[in-house]
């Protein structure tokens, strides 16, 4: 199984998804059988580092982030099984990027929380923006986790 996580920049929400992945699967232990990865649907931050704020947050529960921003592309859609949108914004670019079969297309709130909810972005607030992002995406994470592991 592999999952690409996808918000509009890829310096605050996605990956942190990422992150908060990252380490369930190695709690869960399934490191190594689901492929992880995050992007962003717009070009801006190509290459930057997550946003300090959502890197502080993140090391507060005990997240590394380490990943470089990078934009979607085509190959994304065959290369991953699934994409996770973190808000409906997204999700409609990414659908309209989609030319045919491949990946499946999700809104990461559905997994937990239902409906077509968006994990707001906390770009431009204050830092307890972040946090609350953090809360969102543990219980939708841990949510998605257990739809996929027995696909891993």
């Amino acid at each position: 199984m592999r999952i690409l996580f996808v918000c509009l920049g890829n310096i605050c929400r996605s990956p942190t998804a990422e992150a908060v992945m990252a380490d369930l699967l190695e709690q869960e232990g399934y490191s190594g059988q689901i492929e992880i990865d995050s992007a962003g649907t717009g070009d801006w931050h190509i290459g930057n580092p997550p946003d300090r704020r959502a890197v502080e947050a993140a090391s507060k529960r005990g997240l590394s982030m380490t990943s470089r921003a990078r934009q979607v592309d085509q190959s994304d859609f065959e290369r991953f099984d699934l994409i996770v949108a973190m808000d409906s914004s997204n999700h409609q670019d990414l659908l309209l990027m989609k030319n045919g079969d491949g990946a499946e297309v999700r809104l990461l709130r559905e997994f937990a929380e239902g409906g077509s909810l968006d994990v707001p972005d906390p770009y431009f607030g204050g830092d307890d923006g972040f946090n609350e992002v953090l809360d969102m995406l543990e219980l939708n994470l841990k949510a998605l986790l257990e739809q996929v592991s027995g696909d891993a």
